[in-house]
C-alpha cells in the first residue's frame, strides 16, 4: 500500500509550521538523487576493472540498438514477475544478484516485499535512459492504480557475452502526476 501524505499527524505538523509531508518528500527525493549520483561515482572504486554496469569510458550514451536491448530485458523481467514466473524473472538478473538471493523464489519474495509498485502498476512507460559516470540507468515510469506516479531506475550490466542483465532497481517518487 502506498502511504498517502496530507492526512492526520502529517497535516497537523505542516499546519503547525513543522516539516510537512511535501517538504519531507522533496528532501527524501533530493537524498535519493544524491545517493544515485554517489553510487554512480563509487562503482569504479567498488569494482575496479570490472565492466559492472559500465559503458565504454568515452560514452555518455549508448546506440539506440543497445537501449532497445536493455528495454527488452527490463520488459521481459517485469512481464515474468507479473506472471509469477520466478525462474524466468530471476534469469534476467545479473550473476551477482542471482548469487545474492540464491534462488528464484527468494528473489520473487524480495520483489514482492520491496518492489510491489513494479507489480501493481496499471501503466508503465520507459523514459530516456542515461549513462552517468559509466553507469547505465534505464528509468521506467510506473502509474499506480491510485494514480500515484513513481520511477523505477534500473541499473544495467553488459555481460561478457554482450547480453544486458539487471544489476539493481531503485524506486523513487515522481514529480509527474497521472490524470
Amino acid at each position: 500500500m502506498t502511504p498517502r501524505f496530507g492526512h492526520g499527524a502529517d497535516a497537523a505538523a505542516a499546519a503547525a509550521g513543522g516539516t510537512g509531508p511535501r517538504r519531507r518528500c522533496r528532501t527524501r527525493f533530493a537524498a535519493f538523487a544524491a545517493f544515485v549520483a554517489l553510487a554512480a561515482a563509487a562503482l569504479p572504486v567498488i569494482a575496479p576493472g570490472h565492466a559492472f554496469a559500465q559503458a565504454r569510458p568515452d560514452e555518455s550514451t549508448l546506440p539506440a540498438t543497445e537501449w532497445t536491448a536493455i528495454r527488452t530485458v527490463v520488459r521481459a523481467q517485469i512481464d515474468a514477475l507479473r506472471a509469477g514466473d520466478a525462474a524466468k524473472a530471476f534469469g534476467y538478473a545479473a550473476p551477482a544478484i542471482r548469487a545474492q538471493y540464491g534462488s528464484a523464489n527468494a528473489f520473487l519474495r524480495m520483489v514482492e516485499q520491496g518492489y510491489a509498485p513494479l507489480l501493481t502498476a496499471r501503466y508503465d512507460e520507459f523514459l530516456d535512459g542515461a549513462v552517468l559516470g559509466g553507469t547505465v540507468i534505464q528509468p521506467l515510469r510506473l502509474v499506480q492504480p491510485d494514480n500515484t506516479v513513481m520511477v523505477a531506475l534500473y541499473t544495467m550490466d553488459r555481460q561478457r557475452d554482450g547480453q544486458w542483465r539487471i544489476v539493481g532497481c531503485a524506486l523513487a517518487p515522481s514529480t509527474v502526476k497521472a490524470a
